[in-house]
């Protein structure tokens, strides 16, 4: 586990593909649990560690999550997020480029629990909610394209169905429209970078997550 960040009201971790945020149905160890037994641990806590969880991202999806060491900070946290007052920025690659170099998408998402899957629309539906980001093509590769968004709302899967709707699925997921699998199981979207006030002690906190190291398109992309 890649502590990228902590203080004693918020730790920040670099969550791998494939892990959980939080427990779920198929009742694997989720990150919430293996983070509460770090710190545990590592100040040698007795009883029970609080470890709120304030947002999640999707199993297949690696990058920055951020945890509430205190409910001070649970409860600031959780309406920081909720007023977009936590801004966050992802990496995605694809292998379509982008029809435009840099766009804001506006789409209208419903999702459905049956299949775990969200659908986009160019116009409002009964049920669907608004879903808004900006993207921007970063750099490409003769096969790969990086792409980066910052999310203007959170809502279901949105990165992964809104770059679907431009032709332009995420590399890896076959879920929205990707032809081939990442031997990972993972696909190629990352929580890069997160940026907002601390909600106890007003400064600024801004950090970027690692590149996988397992994978060297990231890296190839990057150092374009």
């Amino acid at each position: 586990m890649e502590v990228v960040y902590e203080d004693n009201h918020i730790i920040i971790v670099n969550k791998a593909p494939g892990e959980i945020v939080q427990g779920d149905k198929t009742g694997d160890t989720p990150l919430s649990e293996t983070v509460a037994q770090w710190i545990k641990e590592k100040y040698s806590k007795p009883g029970n560690v609080f470890l709120g969880v304030v947002h999640r991202l999707d199993r297949p999806v690696g990058g920055l999550v951020v945890f509430a060491k205190t409910s001070k900070a649970l409860s600031r946290l959780n309406e920081m997020f909720r007023n977009g007052d936590v801004h966050k920025t992802y990496w995605a690659i694809s292998r379509n480029k982008p029809p435009k170099e840099e766009d804001t998408l506006t789409h209208y998402i419903t999702s459905t629990e049956k299949n775990n899957k969200s659908y986009a629309s160019l116009t409002p539906r009964p049920g669907a909610k608004e879903a808004r980001l900006l993207y921007r093509h970063l750099t490409s590769t003769d096969r790969y394209h990086l792409i980066e968004v910052n999310l203007l709302t959170g809502r279901k899967h949105q990165i992964r169905v809104q770059l679907s709707a431009i032709g332009c699925p995420i590399r890896g997921d076959l879920k929205y429209g990707d032809k081939r699998s990442n031997p990972d199981g993972s696909i190629s979207l990352l929580a890069r970078h997160i940026e907002f006030i601390h909600p106890v002690s007003g400064k600024q906190i801004s950090v970027t997550a690692s590149l996988p190291a397992d994978d060297n398109l990231w890296n190839a992309l990057s150092a374009q």
